[in-house]
């Protein structure tokens, strides 16, 4: 049978054997008026005020919005949450736009222009977040845990903080969306840093579709909590980008009912684990490099068996990458235990440990092959994986080594679909 895979901005075909399980979220179609039901929802909140009534002319206000490794549709949605601020009198001059990069890079120009929409760029004042300018960031104390909290100025000085994002099942923080907004949207980067550090990521409950009793999770919350957000604005997206629900007002309640929205049509039980998942990293932008792709990989270990093998296409059109330690810590360790034995030296801390975490932790489970136009062979060795040139006759070889029984499934949106094995 014939696939298409998410993959980069075009998506790939690829034959399967017919009897290979597909695993898809289920359809949930786009709202038919996009721009009417974002209205509604910040006229019409979830435990909240409407947004017109919590602003008033001459406030500061800042609107913090996702970069460009996320889906949100921010050229949708900031128009009509902008209008409604200008309907409010609230004066165009008194608007900050915070792009959360968190430990990400900085976007190009054309890069936000391409997220935002040219009418946005000229007329509004945008900011980026940088989690390693002290000057930038104001000190919250430490969380219940005994962590730093930095968060931006911009943020924290604003009269009106506005949290927009969309929701999707995450591999360590249960869902996006809500409180990830600042942290580590909006934080200095030793606070990313310990959220995401050895003992946390490796929680048996920081996995995904979980919130309580995940220690990133409920870190998140106390420190978005004491950051004081005014009002949320998340959406929910289809495989085809469209926005399937709008969920405003009340920080945690709002993205509560975001989360148990996405949560009945991602979420996909299964009855056995596979000898070989494939599996995407649901296209761009969200396979823009390999360390994005480690969140498919992690989707499809959970219904792998051990021993077993997962393929992962990702186009990588931004390579390991080069910014960030992601690539540095992989060559530095070695190999998957490497890097475990790395990252738990007492007092080690770097940059991206949490993806080479996560990483060594499904290829102890499983081999891990990957199929890139963006990545040569030695950058994908170089990152501790096996190339991939056709997943067709990958798959054939690996049914070979497996047997004539050996089970088989693809997730061809990727982590849109986040698979479990079904309680027996």
């Amino acid at each position: 049978m014939r696939v298409n895979l998410a993959y980069g901005r075009s998506g790939l075909d690829i034959d399967l054997p017919d009897r290979t399980d597909v695993l898809t979220p289920r359809f949930v179609a786009g709202l038919p008026d996009e721009p009417a039901a974002l209205l509604s929802a910040l006229r019409t909140p979830i435990d909240s005020l409407p947004l017109a009534d919590l602003v008033k002319p001459g406030d500061t206000v800042v609107v913090v919005h996702t970069d460009i490794t996320r889906a949100t549709p921010n050229d949708r949605i900031l128009p009509v949450l902008l209008a409604e601020l200008e309907r409010a009198s609230v004066w165009r001059q008194d608007i900050t736009l915070l792009n959360g990069l968190g430990t990400h890079r900085r976007q190009t120009d054309t890069e936000l222009r391409a997220m935002l929409g040219d009418a946005v760029v000229d007329n509004y004042h945008c900011l980026q977040h940088d989690c390693f300018d002290d000057a930038a960031l104001v000190s919250l104390g430490e969380t219940s845990r005994g962590h730093p909290v930095r968060i931006n100025r911009a943020y924290m000085e604003a009269d009106v903080k506005i949290l927009t994002g969309f929701i999707e099942p995450h591999f360590f923080a249960g869902f996006s969306g809500g409180p990830k907004a600042i942290l580590p949207s909006l934080a200095g980067a030793e606070s990313v840093f310990t959220n995401h550090g050895v003992q946390m990521i490796g929680d048996p409950r920081a996995v995904w579709g979980i919130l309580d009793g995940n220690p990133i999770w409920e870190e998140m919350r106390e420190v978005a909590l004491s950051s004081e957000p005014t009002f949320l604005l998340n959406v929910t997206l289809n495989s085809q980008r469209q926005i399937t629900g709008v969920f405003a007002g009340d920080m945690l309640h709002a993205h509560a009912a975001g989360c148990e929205f996405v949560r009945s049509s991602a979420m996909a039980a299964v009855d056995e684990p596979y000898d070989v998942v494939i599996t995407t990293n649901s296209g761009y932008p969200l396979d823009q490099n390999l360390y994005q792709a480690v969140k498919g990989m992690s989707a499809a270990a959970r219904v792998v068996r051990d021993g077993g093998a997962i393929i992962a296409a990702a186009a990588c059109e931004d390579g390991l990458p080069d910014h960030g330690q992601y690539a540095a810590l992989l060559a530095q360790a070695g190999s998957p235990q490497g890097i475990l034995d790395l990252i738990s030296q007492p007092g080690f801390q770097a940059h991206d440990q949490w993806q080479v975490q996560t990483q060594a932790l499904i290829q102890q489970r499983a081999d891990v092959y990957v199929y890139s136009d963006g990545l040569t062979d030695a950058q994908i060795e170089q990152a501790l994986f096996t190339p991939c040139r056709d997943i067709t006759a990958t798959v054939a070889d690996l049914q070979a080594r497996y047997g004539p029984h050996a089970r088989l499934c693809v997730m061809p949106d990727g982590p849109l679909t986040i698979p479990y094995l079904r309680e027996t």
